[in-house]
């Protein structure tokens, strides 16, 4: 027959034994309180907790991805914008990630929104499309200054979307396309400044020879006969042949 006091005592020892020993993974850590006082941060591994006297708040050390809700944003040139970020952190000293602060990823969070308000308002919409990069450094150095106190290292944040109005849209799109329009311009423009440089130096070397002259002529009526299946009546001013009879006259004795 089994003895009650023993079986009392082996379950009584298990349930010790089982709030008492603390298995933490690789990448957490135990902070640890004896009668309300901060005496270590222990892990990972086994650790042992005095029953009823030790209490143990775990914290990961894995990098924290918090999405920063959509903030209604009114740049410094008046634009009304919704943009929402990411922002990257771990906590890199448990103790005061517990201590300093009552719940650091509320508190990380509301600070993500507040000086994600305060930057991009100080920022013109040219700014934000064209210098996310900046903008991204200037957030990540500002919250990971205020959160370091918590044992909290922000490592990037990220602007991830820029909602402009309808209105702005378009008149971004308008103003697209009429910059589109303009260099459209002024290379065609370019393109026709090149090419008449090009013919005015073509002229002007075969105006030193005239029968260069006539020889482009000539080839020029091969190309017009070649493309066209029809009969083409020319009229070939006799100045262009001036060249050859001139020759000509020269080898008459």
């Amino acid at each position: 027959m089994t003895n009650p006091v023993l079986l009392f005592a082996l379950l009584l020892f298990v349930l010790l034994a089982s709030n008492s020993v603390k298995i933490l993974r690789e990448y957490e850590r135990g902070v640890v309180f004896r009668l309300g006082r901060l005496i270590a941060t222990k892990g990972p591994g086994i650790i042992w907790l005095w029953p009823f006297i030790d209490r143990m708040v775990k914290v990961s050390l894995r990098t924290v991805v918090m999405d920063v809700p959509p903030q209604d944003i009114i740049t410094k040139d008046n634009v009304s914008l919704k943009v929402n970020a990411v922002v990257y952190f771990r906590v890199m000293m448990p103790e005061k990630a517990i201590v300093e602060v009552e719940n650091f990823l509320f508190a990380t969070s509301q600070l993500s929104q507040t000086t994600l308000r305060s930057v991009l308002g100080q920022s013109e919409l040219d700014e934000l499309l064209a210098e996310r990069d900046k903008i991204n450094l200037q957030l990540q150095k500002i919250i990971d200054h205020q959160t370091e106190p918590w044992g909290i290292k922000v490592s990037n944040v990220e602007v991830k979307h820029i909602d402009l109005p309808q209105e702005m849209q378009r008149a971004m799109a308008k103003q697209a396309e009429a910059e589109r329009e303009r260099r459209s311009k002024i290379i065609a423009s370019e393109g026709e400044f090149q090419a008449a440089q090009k013919l005015s130096e073509a002229a002007a070397i075969l105006s030193l020879q005239p029968s260069a002259i006539t020889l482009r002529y000539l080839q020029t009526l091969r190309e017009i006969a070649t493309e066209n299946n029809s009969t083409t009546i020319f009229p070939v001013p006799i100045d262009l042949f001036k060249a050859f009879t001139r020759s000509e006259d020269v080898k008459r004795p």
